[in-house]
């Protein structure tokens, strides 16, 4: 794994109850139903590009791409969403994937 950024091990290290509860909730969340870890990280990438979250899609599609997505699926996952969040947005978003997918 790459990496993690400095402000999530700052928190980590400062908020340590807050980090951990933080990460309970997720495992709780992840957990809860049926979707499987790639499905998961799908829909959670969409979300990210929606608040325009730079880090969480960068976070999300190295997640989605561990978990066993493919690019073409971390693409369309971003293209779905054109019609709701508007081309820039999703433009923006397909950029921060590169980011990730080009690595690999």
């Amino acid at each position: 794994m790459s990496k993690l950024p400095d402000q999530y091990l700052s928190i980590k290290k400062r908020f340590s109850k807050f980090f951990t509860a933080a990460d309970n909730l997720g495992k709780a969340t992840s957990s809860a139903g049926p979707i499987n870890a790639k499905t998961a990280h799908l829909i959670q990438l969409a979300a990210a590009a929606a608040i325009r979250s730079e880090g969480s899609v960068h976070s999300h599609a190295r997640r989605a791409l561990d978990a066993g997505a493919k690019p073409d699926e971390i693409y369309h996952a971003l293209i779905l969403l054109t019609s709701i969040i508007g081309f820039p947005t999703v433009s923006a978003a397909l950029s921060w994937a590169d980011d990730v997918v080009q690595k690999r």
